[in-house]
């Protein structure tokens, strides 16, 4: 009972606790709220006052705008006023000028009218003149045309041909005259660096032919060959592409080829066989087989052999092997890899003398003819197969320009290319390097003596020095001392743009004068 007395106190106690504490509370914020309105009412007062304050200078800021914004229009207007009456002025000027301008033009083209008119007639007068006086040229030409029995056009021509031909004679005195003073100091040059060059050229010179001789040890070894009913002689033939003639010569055959290789080929395998003794079909197959291969070898040792005479570098090993097949290889009965070797020399000594460039003058010398190795097998000049192999291996331009030149069938692109054309025609010009069918060299002395005789006023012409010279005899009453000298230069034009031929033609033309008085 006293618990609960106590417990109904406690809260009783709590509650007016609680009630004190929020009317102490509602006291408290009540003066809260006096003081904020207090505070707003100040801050609203003094916002106020700012507003005011601050409303009065943005008026006196925007009338004084006002005003600088009034005074700027008020100038700019005045000036652009100005520039528009200035402008105003000038275009008022301007139009009286144009407007003399005009009253000016007018005139002058009245004036220009009136002359129009009179220069019109003064050409309608010259045109009526002009045709007048071409009639009458037109009449004194013909009258000339009649009395002088030649028309006007063979008169012009007459004229051009005698003025040509006064012309050509001057050129060919100054022209002999400038070869006489250079000629003794250059020949003398070019004599002393080519018989040089030549004295220390020791290049041997065979003649070779189409046919080789293969010597047995006794005439029974014949019918060996030959075989049975013609089998082993069939065999031989068949393998190595040449013919083998088995006459009355003792102790010998005879092989037929125009291929050199092949020849060479079946010379290596006969005399194998012979020494072998056992000769019959398969043993021939075999023989042959072995030795092309041992001759491809050879080939190729040859190429090598011949670089390193020359002491040439950087040769690319198919042209090394195309320089080995030159060897069985023959120009006019020449063996062109002698040719060609003697041809580098020739021209690397040269060049040398001359202070050129001698590697350049020795490749295109050493492979000006290596398209003779392959001109049975490919279409094409051996010039042409030259310049395309070369090309084709890496050889430089220069080299490969040089060759092209060799025969004149370019122009010589420099002093190099002309050094090897120059050896090559000495190596080929030396007596005894080659031979030529007597059948071609009289159609070569024929053809050389009918270009002479093609030349008006030539009486006689004559091939000497196996074709190395041509003296011609002209008529003096038709050809003066001056034309002579002309002939002889046309003549050895025309040989040379007609003409194949190695080293140089001399053309000697011969004029006489013979005055004849019978004593009676």
């Amino acid at each position: 009972m006293n618990t609960a007395y106590l417990l109904l106190a406690f809260i009783l106690g709590l509650l007016a606790t609680s009630v004190v504490f929020i009317l102490v509370k509602k006291a408290s914020g009540a003066r809260s709220v006096f003081r904020a309105q207090h505070e707003a009412e100040d801050i609203i007062k003094k916002a106020e006052e700012d507003a005011e304050k601050t409303k009065r200078e943005a008026s006196i800021l925007a009338k004084e705008k006002f005003l600088n914004l009034k005074s700027d229009f008020e100038r700019q207007t005045h000036d652009r006023r100005h520039k528009i009456n200035e402008t105003e002025r000038r275009l008022v000027k301007k139009e009286e000028h144009l407007e003399r301008r005009v009253a000016n033009l007018e005139r002058r083209e009245k004036d220009y009218s009136v002359k129009e008119n009179q220069l019109y007639s003064k050409e309608k007068e010259a045109a009526k003149k002009k045709q007048e006086y071409q009639t009458i040229i037109e009449k004194e030409l013909k009258e000339l045309e009649r009395i002088a029995g030649i028309s006007q056009e063979e008169a012009k021509k007459e004229l051009l041909k005698k003025i040509e031909d006064e012309a050509k004679l001057e050129a060919v005195k100054a022209v002999r005259k400038i070869e006489e003073e250079t000629r003794e100091k250059s020949q003398a040059i070019a004599k002393d660096i080519i018989s040089q060059a030549i004295q220390r050229s020791a290049a041997e010179h065979v003649v070779e032919t189409t046919v080789s001789v293969v010597d047995l040890p006794s005439d029974d070894m014949k019918g060996r060959i030959i075989g049975r009913e013609g089998r082993n002689i069939r065999a031989l033939e068949l393998a190595t592409g040449v013919d083998i003639i088995v006459d009355d010569t003792p102790e010998a055959v005879i092989l037929s080829s125009f291929d050199p290789i092949r020849r060479e080929m079946a010379r290596l395998a006969i005399e194998k066989l012979v020494l072998d003794g056992r000769i019959h079909p398969a043993r021939i197959e075999e023989v042959v087989e072995n030795v092309k291969r041992d001759l491809e070898e050879s080939i190729k040792q040859e190429g090598e052999t011949a670089i390193l005479d020359l002491r040439v570098q950087d040769i690319h090993p198919e042209l090394v092997k195309l320089l080995g097949k030159l060897k069985y290889r023959t120009s006019y009965g020449q063996n062109v890899l002698q040719h060609s070797k003697e041809v580098a020399f020739l021209s690397a000594l040269m060049a040398r003398e001359l202070g050129l460039n001698s590697n350049v003058a020795l490749r295109a010398g050493l492979l000006h003819d290596i398209g003779k190795a392959v001109d049975r097998e490919f279409e094409g000049t051996h010039t042409e197969l030259s310049v395309e192999l070369t090309r084709k291996y890496g050889e430089s331009e220069q080299v490969v320009q040089a060759i092209a030149s060799h025969h004149r069938d370019i122009d010589f692109p420099s002093i190099e290319a002309v050094l090897v054309q120059s050896a090559d025609t000495l190596s080929a010009a030396r007596p005894g390097a080659r031979r030529e069918m007597l059948e071609t060299y009289i159609k070569r002395l024929e053809k050389l003596e009918g270009i002479a005789h093609d030349f008006d006023g030539v009486a006689k012409a004559f091939a000497l020095q196996a074709g190395r010279e041509i003296r011609v005899i002209v008529e003096s009453q038709k050809i003066s001392d001056d034309k002579a000298a002309v002939i002889a230069k046309e003549i050895a034009r025309k040989i040379k743009d007609e003409l194949d031929y190695p080293g140089q033609i001399k053309v000697t033309v011969i004029r006489e004068m013979r005055s004849v008085e019978y004593a009676r």
